[in-house]
């Protein structure tokens, strides 16, 4: 047999270190994806008329009556 001293140590922390980086990935993945999905959820009738206007879709016009309609 050989004698490997202390480098079996090593190997297990290498093997610990991806094992928590491979854990910190999925939980920061599924944090990204929560944030992102809840964003998309928070938005108001008024914001969604900002972004169309911003877009063109709706005109100057149709947009100040969405906000009277709103207020």
């Amino acid at each position: 047999m050989h004698d490997l001293g202390g480098w079996w140590i090593v190997g297990w922390l290498i093997l610990a270190l991806i094992w928590v980086g491979v854990a910190a990935l999925g939980w920061w993945s599924f944090k990204w994806f929560s944030k992102r999905n809840s964003l998309k959820t928070k938005q108001t009738p008024l914001d969604i008329a900002k972004e169309r206007y911003a877009k063109g879709e709706i005109t100057k016009e149709q947009f100040e009556q969405i906000k009277k309609d709103l207020s």
